[in-house]
């Protein structure tokens, strides 16, 4: 197997004359938290959209375990092993926190969404449900209705639904936004727990985040890599600075 899960090249998206993204060529190391950060309008989000192929790329390629997947459906992109949090989020709020996650189990085993399926089959489940809300230290709100749960809880929910669908790359996207200082706490501690033996690429706008977890940073700025490297390697880049400070100073600790 190689060391590279995702690799894009010179990945370009352009609407009507706007480049959103252009030439973006990334190499996500197995095993690594990679973040992509920038400021807004950066072409985070773009990109996040190309690579789940909720946007067909204008030009470049993008290559999953060396495997061409420039052109595939957003369904193959799933099975394949590429799962981004959103897809699979907690929609359905008046499903208690063991349910939500029993749909997620239910997907790769080809019983999606079989809501008429008996119990009993269904129960069969339970189980492994209960290991996955464990895992992110939900056990104790399995019967709780989703609606009730806090902000951060929801998104260790759907942190718990994607793990559901045994994904080999999770793609978060912002995953502590709008969360209060113990939530974000909590979420990032959660994603570095959930990182080990899988490989996550997130957009992250709080960079005591990104500093605290990632292995690997990538810095978009119109659309196009600024800079990469270690949290350390950024942070003390002048472009990088400049990009987010609109100044030669300042520490990029204060950008969120």
């Amino acid at each position: 197997m190689s060391d590279v899960v995702l690799e894009t090249k010179q990945l370009t998206k352009e609407f009507k004359g706007f480049t959103a993204v252009n030439n973006v060529s990334l190499r996500v190391q197995r095993g690594h938290i990679h973040a992509l950060i920038g400021p807004n309008g950066a072409g985070k989000t773009t990109c996040f959209n190309l690579l789940t192929k909720f946007l067909v790329p204008t030009s470049g390629q993008i290559l999953f375990n060396g495997r061409d997947i420039t052109m595939a459906q957003p369904a193959q992109i799933a099975r394949q092993g590429i799962i981004r949090s959103f897809q699979i989020s907690a929609v359905f709020s008046h499903l208690t926190v063991l349910e939500n996650v029993r749909i997620g189990l239910q997907r790769p085993i080809g019983d999606s969404f079989h809501f008429w399926k008996s119990e009993k089959k269904l129960n069969a489940l339970n189980d492994r449900v209960m290991q996955l809300l464990a895992e992110v230290g939900l056990e104790k709100f399995a019967d709780t209705m989703t609606v009730d749960l806090p902000y951060g809880r929801k998104r260790a929910l759907e942190i718990a639904t994607t793990l559901a669908m045994e994904p080999e790359l999770m793609l978060l996207d912002e995953p502590t936004q709008g969360m209060g200082h113990e939530d974000v706490h909590r979420v990032t501690a959660l994603i570095k727990k959930v990182a080990v033996g899988r490989t996550i690429l997130m957009v992250e706008h709080n960079m005591s985040v990104v500093s605290g977890i990632c292995d690997r940073i990538s810095v978009l700025q119109r659309g196009a890599v600024l800079a990469e490297g270690t949290y350390n390697e950024v942070s003390s880049n002048q472009q990088v600075m400049e990009a987010y400070m609109g100044t030669t100073s300042g520490e990029l600790e204060g950008a969120h």
